[in-house]
């Protein structure tokens, strides 16, 4: 869906999975450090909005997701996966629950998906899941904002900041009284600052949590079955998992930063090289320069020098080997 806020001044279209709201405004590191500092907003329209309601609601969610939600207070928010039947994962859903519904944002375009599957379990729940995307839009305010929060609005709020689920007829006017506006590129800066996963970037077919950091986070190891439930405890208590994500600093003379997907080295060896892993986010930080996300095999010593493409790259542990 294409956000009205693209018509404010300076807006550029962000492109790919983060199509309809703006990449920045004019100056990105002017919008990083705003957020940084705790003032401005982010559009988060373009992400999917669902809700599940009824009497049933939680105890439902609790046997399909990874986290524990059977008893989620009202006004608490948590985030949970939906993984496949071998562990591997296949939503990310962030959550709150405002007493009578639990209002849950998602990647841009995977509504349609978790919303089949949810409907496809509830069986004699006494549910209601709905797609709210056309009807509300999610607003991002960093930690530390002042800015002014609508009565009634639904808040998710987390250590990064608060999200808002805003009627979307309310989008525009909300955006005039919590500015300075600061695009997808800004929010994504922080968020690979703070090593957060994203589901579609640091997730392939194969993912499975270990390998990103969700444990603890994302799924709890204390909960009753669900569906992958198997490969995560068998992981926890027997193994390691393949990958692990890894922070980089990248070669700050280089003017291109190596996109997602290009495929990682170990430094010392050949250009044709073995190939070790593969970035899933970049960005350019405001305090710490070109930077990203990658998976790597366990096995990649720590300290290893690595090279992402043609730029060099010094990693930073997220998930121990």
């Amino acid at each position: 869906m294409k956000s009205p806020l693209l018509s404010l001044p300076g807006a550029v279209p962000a492109e790919g999975v983060d199509e309809g709201v703006a990449a920045h405004y004019g100056d990105l590191f002017r919008e990083q450090r705003a957020l940084a500092d705790g003032a401005g907003f982010v559009d988060l329209s373009h992400r999917g909005v669902v809700t599940v309601s009824g009497d049933d609601r939680l105890s439902w969610l609790h046997l399909l997701l990874t986290q524990h939600v059977s008893e989620l207070p009202a006004g608490e928010a948590t985030e949970a996966l939906i993984l496949s039947a071998n562990g591997h994962i296949e939503h990310a859903l962030y959550l709150v629950d405002d007493g009578t519904t639990v209002w849950a944002h998602v990647e841009p375009g995977t509504q349609e998906a978790l919303i089949a599957y949810l409907e496809s379990m509830k069986f004699f729940y006494r549910v209601e899941v709905a797609d709210r995307t056309a009807d509300f839009a999610v607003v991002h305010l960093p930690a530390g904002s002042i800015a002014p929060v609508p009565e009634g609005a639904v808040v998710r709020e987390t250590a990064y900041g608060r999200d808002l689920f805003l009627p979307r007829a309310d989008l525009e006017s909300y955006a005039e009284q919590a500015g300075p506006a600061a695009g997808i590129l800004a929010y994504e800066a922080l968020r690979v600052e703070h090593h957060r996963p994203r589901l579609g970037f640091e997730t392939d077919h194969r993912t499975i949590p270990h390998e990103l950091g969700w444990i603890g986070t994302a799924v709890h190891l204390q909960k009753g079955c669900y569906r992958g439930q198997e490969t995560v405890a068998r992981v926890q208590n027997l193994g390691k998992p393949p990958r692990r994500l890894v922070f980089l600093h990248l070669d700050g003379s280089e003017v291109h930063l190596p996109v997602p997907g290009t495929e990682l080295r170990l430094a010392e060896e050949e250009p044709d090289g073995r190939k070790i892993g593969f970035v899933t986010s970049s960005v350019r930080h405001h305090e710490l320069g070109p930077v990203a996300l990658a998976l790597v095999k366990r096995n990649v010593p720590v300290d290893a020098r690595l090279m992402a493409g043609d730029t060099a790259a010094a990693q930073e542990v997220v998930v121990e080997p």
